[in-house]
């Protein structure tokens, strides 16, 4: 099995917690050409009325400047990968196994199958993590 593994990089901003507050920011980002692969968004139980969104990519000088006027930073703190293969069973198990068995801790994992391609976006809490954990998947055949 072909793995295919690049860095990725995560914005993250603050939403409002009502209709049209994640739409907002989307639209920002949507004004500037930015074509998201990945978004997920949820409420702040700690922040009442309040919500995070993260997404990616963001590339190019345009499109940071705007991400950063609507309210993105760039994550300093979240080191993430995305991995793509061909979906098979188990194959959800194989990437965490292996990357497991490296002594990585997973900070978090989004993944989806669609269609034939599996799509995962794992996030750790260090460059090294997400580095150790690329060598490792590069691994896997």
């Amino acid at each position: 099995m072909k793995l295919q593994i690049t860095q990725d990089d995560t914005w993250v901003a603050g939403i409002e917690d009502r209709p049209g507050g994640l739409a907002d920011k989307i639209e920002a980002l949507s004004s500037a050409g930015v074509n998201l692969e990945f978004l997920i968004a949820r409420r702040s139980p700690e922040k009442p009325g309040a919500g995070v969104v993260f997404v990616t990519p963001i590339e190019g000088d345009r499109q940071e400047k705007v991400a950063k006027e609507a309210g993105f930073e760039k994550s300093t703190s979240m080191h993430g990968l995305r991995v793509t293969a061909a979906d098979q069973p188990g194959l959800g198990e194989q990437i965490t196994r292996e990357i497991a068995d490296a002594g990585i801790n997973l900070r978090g994992v989004s993944a989806a199958a669609i269609g034939s391609q599996a799509v995962f976006h794992l996030a750790f809490d260090s460059a090294q993590d997400a580095e150790k954990a690329m060598n490792q998947l590069k691994k896997i055949e």
